[in-house]
């Protein structure tokens, strides 16, 4: 699948880089999950979380409020997997790079038990959540709450 506002050039060194938009990739990955959501319906748990984009300062600052936070990662399966609590996915294209705050949410994720990781374009992104999801299940231990329910 092959997004048409993307395109892969050769850098000196003989890499291939994608330029374009992480948006228009981002909806790549978003429309292959729909598609393949009948072979593996865990994929109808994926969603973006919609920090960033240009706001004016009012809106901006209701959704700090709100609890919008710098750096959170793109893309969110809340599936337990290969040892995983589920997968989050900060997605890059061309040169870009995670910011440091990216960087500190991937981090502290991971240390939640999280895999967490930063994926340079659409095609990375659906390989990193085809094998996710083929891997096998992780069963999470449910723990007694203080008033008898479970957290």
């Amino acid at each position: 699948m092959r997004n048409y506002r993307v395109k892969e050039r050769k850098t000196p060194d003989g890499r291939i880089q994608l330029t374009g938009s992480e948006d228009a990739e981002q909806e790549k990955v978003v429309c292959w999950a729909k598609l393949m959501s009948n072979a593996y319906p865990d994929l109808e748990l994926l969603y973006h979380v919609p920090n960033g984009g240009s706001r004016n300062k009012a809106e901006a600052s209701k959704l700090k409020r709100m609890g919008v936070r710098a750096g959170v990662p793109d893309l969110v399966l809340p599936v337990p997997r290969a040892g995983y609590a589920g997968l989050y996915i900060e997605l890059k294209v061309g040169e870009n790079r995670p910011s440091n705050s990216q960087k500190d949410w991937l981090e502290k994720l991971t240390i939640q038990g999280y895999q967490a990781l930063v994926c340079y374009g659409g095609k990375e992104a659906i390989r990193a959540l085809e094998q996710y999801v083929t891997a096998p299940k992780t069963i999470l231990e449910m723990r007694e709450g203080r008033e008898g329910g479970n957290l």
